[in-house]
């Protein structure tokens, strides 16, 4: 039904919003509605590169997009330092919200943009997409299983990128007046988030960043790691970089079993994505090999990752716009978990590598 579809505006023509231009197109319960840049002329360029049907509106600032009675919800993938700014100007003009991450250069930044949408009672939710792969589901089965895979005690995740000389010299994520966070808020979110959804999200009680993080000019960070432990002894690591070649991995190790993946962010195909459990590994008898061999499990999926996000956060719209159901408050807080050990790992490396208890 036309009622149940919900209409979408997009705040800026960043390169990640083609993607997720695309991603409304093909969920079911999404359309494209309205794009806003501080061109007119670059709003409209977008819109017609990227698929808009021909009614939808193109806007020559973010403040039109959000005055438009008509859209029911915004994607913003403004700069990091924007993200306070035009989130809770839109949770105010009761627009639902899909945040680009990072979604803010801090948790009190966060606080206030969760504080807006739920006294405006407006869906938040970032835009993690994996999270919404069929895989993860899968993944996370095998992870609960206390007798394939038992207990969790360790963890490690990595993304890096070789970025070439324009990105680092001129992309958003190396301007500390845009992207302050740098590596540790583009890559490192995700290795965060990632650890954090093994550990079922339990937060670690503190974390210790890893020395000889790479910094630019700026001061921006382009690569670093850290440590995180919990109180029961897990313990997880990870390293984000924009300095390496292309890396992918969560490695997740239980008293029973292990997990591997290499691709979890953008899995390697659209179509399916795989990933390798073994249970009670051991040698065979000479020493030669491995009894038993871990198994791989390949999950097929009728569409991409970023379009399952969009079916999910639409859904979540249409209960509360039809139903007036109550915005889910699994998301804000899967963020938040993410922004606490963010901005610890930061801490501990401007304390000099020392450890920083998260808080809570």
């Amino acid at each position: 039904m036309a009622g149940d579809t919900i209409r979408f505006g997009i705040l800026g023509c960043a390169e990640i919003a083609r993607k997720v231009s695309r991603a409304i197109t093909l969920a079911p319960g999404a359309s494209l509605h309205a794009v806003g840049s501080r061109s007119a002329d670059k709003a409209s360029s977008f819109a017609s590169a990227n698929g808009f049907p021909p009614a939808a509106r193109a806007y020559g600032s973010y403040d039109a997009v959000l005055d438009d009675p008509d859209v029911d919800a915004v994607y913003v993938p403004l700069p990091t330092s924007l993200h306070v700014k035009w989130a809770v100007l839109a949770a105010q003009k009761k627009k639902h919200l899909l945040l680009e991450k990072p979604v803010a250069l801090n948790s009190a930044e966060l606080d206030l943009i969760l504080e807006a949408c739920e006294s405006n009672g407006v869906q938040f939710m970032d835009s993690t997409m994996w999270m919404h792969h069929p895989r993860t589901a899968k993944m996370r089965e095998f992870l609960s299983d206390s007798q394939q895979f038992g207990e969790l005690r360790k963890v490690h995740t990595c993304f890096a990128f070789a970025a070439d000389p324009d990105f680092l010299e001129n992309d958003i994520r190396v301007k500390p007046g845009l992207d302050a966070l740098g590596a540790l808020g583009d890559t490192g979110w995700y290795c965060i988030r990632a650890i954090l959804w093994a550990a079922d999200f339990e937060l670690p009680k503190s974390v210790i960043a890893l020395r000889g993080p790479i910094l630019n000019t700026a001061g921006v960070i382009l690569s670093c790691g850290s440590s995180l432990y919990w109180e029961d002894g897990k313990v997880a690591t990870f390293h984000c970089s924009f300095l390496e070649n292309l890396t992918m991995d969560i490695t997740a190790i239980g008293t029973k079993g292990t997990l591997h993946l290499h691709d979890f962010i953008i899995p390697f195909e659209e179509s399916k994505a795989s990933f390798s459990a073994a249970t009670e590994s051991g040698f065979t008898e000479l020493v030669t090999g491995w009894v038993p061999k871990p198994s791989e499990h390949i999950v097929m999926t009728d569409l991409p990752q970023e379009a399952h996000m969009v079916r999910e956060f639409s859904r979540l719209v249409a209960s509360i716009k039809n139903n007036g159901s109550k915005p889910e408050t699994k998301w804000p807080t899967l963020s938040k978990k993410t922004q606490l050990v963010l901005d610890a790992v930061k801490a501990s490396i401007e304390r000099g590598f020392e450890p920083v208890e998260v808080a809570i």
